[in-house]
């Protein structure tokens, strides 16, 4: 790989793949990101698509993907970097040790990861309820956005130079656990995001995705998510003492 800005896991989404291709990046999908902007991506000359997509950081200076241009527009990103890719266990009861009820592993681009983990944790997911006399009567829920905040989050905020590991999304009858490899940056803490300090990790895939409009740099996710449970009554913890960042969040 060529280091296209430093060594440092806070760029690494800046630094370019020697190793990949053009084509495999999917160029309809950048099409329509230029498209935003009211740019005919695909009816520019070749040498004018390259130049839109070094000055966006798609491509480094060599012409080659970066990291994080591989992760947004990659057909399977997961095939150069194995570590990319959310891992769903579906638990009965509230242990790990317990039988599993559903297991999948969602690849592609960052923003099929989101879709694909959102409909696959949707599906798995029980209307909280209650029995009075013969009906039974629906209770709130958490809304979509909670649980698609929460699966950004960990695509755009991972460390991505952390090899071997994937981040892992595991619901049990009482929470869902969302765990994303690599702590926190020494400046942040979990007190500090529960009231809407935001960082950026990787800084590309942060402006990617907000331009694709999948999050904003306001910190106002996190907090939703808390605002979300607290209606419910119930909480969400964070814990950033292990390998990774971890969110649990309580279910009805």
């Amino acid at each position: 790989m060529n280091h296209r800005a430093t060594e440092n896991a806070e760029d690494y989404d800046l630094v370019e793949l020697s190793q990949v291709s053009l084509n495999q990046l999917n160029l309809s999908a950048v099409a329509d990101y230029f498209a935003r902007y009211e740019l005919a991506f695909a009816r520019e000359s070749e040498a004018e698509r390259e130049r839109l997509m070094r000055a966006t950081d798609i491509l480094g200076d060599q012409g080659r993907p970066t990291v994080g241009g591989l992760l947004i527009f990659g057909i399977s990103p997961e095939r150069t970097l194995p570590q990319a890719g959310i891992q769903f266990a579906h638990f009965q009861g509230t242990q790990p040790g317990a039988d599993l009820i559903d297991k999948r592993f969602f690849g592609g681009s960052l923003p099929d990861q989101v879709q694909n983990a959102l409909a696959g944790l949707k599906a798995n997911l029980q209307s909280p309820s209650r029995i009075e006399g013969a009906r039974r009567i629906e209770r709130a829920g958490y809304p979509d956005p909670v649980f698609r905040e929460l699966l950004v989050n960990a695509c755009v905020h991972r460390n991505y130079s952390i090899t071997g590991s994937q981040i892992r999304v595991l619901l049990f009858a009482d929470r869902c656990e969302f765990a994303s490899p690599g702590r926190l940056p020494n400046t942040v803490t979990v007190e500090k995001l529960a009231v809407g300090t935001s960082f950026a990790r990787n800084p590309l895939l942060v402006r990617l995705m907000e331009n694709l409009g999948y999050m904003d740099r306001l910190g106002r996710g996190l907090p939703m998510v808390v605002q979300a449970a607290s209606r419910l009554g119930l909480g969400v913890d964070f814990d950033d003492s292990g390998d990774a960042f971890r969110v649990v969040l309580r279910l009805p």
